[in-house]
């Protein structure tokens, strides 16, 4: 995480929100070696963030333990001409929400329960498109794919925020950046980052 404050302004509700909102993220656990980690997935309940993993993920067997879920957000090169300012320099302007706490894996009754709550939390996201079920999967399938991942649950004791959006810089700068990055951007990320940089969390 950056160390500015000035970057470090988004309360705990809205870190959070930002996280349910991406849907996956990149979890971490420490090991012998390099640190373990696996892209996945993932809903938020209750001060718990449940997700499942491939019974063979690496990250899957080094649990249980302390992880951190880093949840990226919009990104992109900012060039210094377009602050409209001397002395500046190139940048990278980024969001990103890091959930630290404890992994355990759940029994395995539990399987059906997390995939459920993981596909209705992204299938709504398609409406008016017919919502998924795995009801509509033949169940002895269903059944054999299940054997092959495991659920987990991450209890949240941490929600820690970056939005390095250029709020160190004077107001028409930071938007002149912004109106710059998005006639220029060419991809829904770089549109999202500039709209971020025009209202900043305060």
């Amino acid at each position: 995480m950056h160390p500015n404050p000035t970057y470090r302004q988004a309360d705990e509700a809205l870190n959070l929100a930002f996280a349910a909102e991406q849907g996956a993220g990149l979890l971490c656990l420490s090991s012998e070696g390099a640190p373990l980690a696996a892209q996945t997935p993932f809903a938020i309940r209750d001060g718990h963030v449940f997700l499942h993993l491939v019974r063979s993920n690496p990250v899957a067997r080094a649990a249980p333990g302390p992880a951190r879920l880093i949840v990226a957000g919009p990104q992109g090169y900012v060039s210094p001409d377009w602050y409209g300012l001397e002395d500046q320099v190139p940048t990278w302007n980024y969001v990103s929400v890091h959930l630290t706490g404890s992994l355990e894996p759940l029994p395995q009754e539990e399987m059906r329960d997390v995939l459920d709550m993981l596909s209705e939390e992204f299938e709504t996201r398609l409406l008016p498109k017919p919502v998924w079920t795995a009801d509509k999967m033949p169940q002895d399938l269903m059944v054999r794919l299940m054997r092959m991942i495991q659920p987990f649950r991450m209890k949240i004791e941490t929600v820690e925020g970056t939005w390095k959006l250029a709020q160190n810089k004077p107001e028409p700068a930071r938007l002149a950046a912004a109106e710059a990055l998005a006639g220029g951007a060419t991809g829904q990320d770089l549109l999202r980052l500039a709209a971020l940089m025009r209202d900043p969390p305060a």
